[in-house]
């Protein structure tokens, strides 16, 4: 090529440096998702923060039992929500193939099975509230049911959209590394 303002190279204009100045798609969607991603992984660290608060608040016995009521079943195994937001996490510096699968697969066990058996362990109760307006939990005044189950709608929403999220990066990094294999 040529300098700024010495003589071009016979047969240019000087343009054609922009195709190696363009990023590949797969690399500039692999860094889109990975910050929609962590987005998603901050707001469940936030859904985990407050669970863990009811906990402790409500076994510690911090306030009356009438401010905070005692946690649900569901709610303990949904601790350990925590592992596969970290393994993903791991995953996103050196693109680890092996921990995003990991943390897929443990969403599933870990994230998403604990929120199916809360909505089916706290149904009675919501059906109970609904026909008959009576509530014997509570959470600052109010009904610890609905409180609850606006936690599971809004945490399954972030986790089945944490899990779209992975698998399209997922599929960014094969095809990635299927091009590097190629050459």
């Amino acid at each position: 090529m040529a300098s700024r303002g010495g003589p071009r190279a016979a047969g240019t204009d000087g343009s054609d440096f922009q195709h190696r100045e363009r990023v590949a798609s797969h690399y500039q969607m692999s860094v889109t998702l990975k910050s929609e991603i962590k987005k998603l992984i901050y707001t469940h660290v936030v859904i985990w923060l407050l669970l863990l608060a009811q906990m402790v608040v409500g076994h510690l016995k911090l306030l009356p039992h009438d401010q905070v009521a005692m946690p649900y079943q569901w709610e303990y195994p949904y601790l350990l929500s925590i592992l596969p937001s970290l393994l993903g996490l791991l995953s996103f510096p050196r693109n680890n193939i092996s921990y995003l699968v990991l943390s897929m697969i443990s969403t599933g066990l870990f994230s998403i099975a604990p929120l199916i058996y809360g909505a089916m362990e706290m149904f009675p109760m919501a059906q109970q509230l609904y026909r008959h307006g009576k509530a014997y939990r509570f959470i600052f005044g109010f009904s610890a049911v609905s409180v609850m189950y606006l936690v599971v709608v809004v945490a399954a929403q972030v986790h089945g959209w944490q899990l779209y999220y992975s698998k399209k990066l997922l599929d960014s990094w094969f095809t990635s590394t299927q091009e590097k294999k190629k050459k």
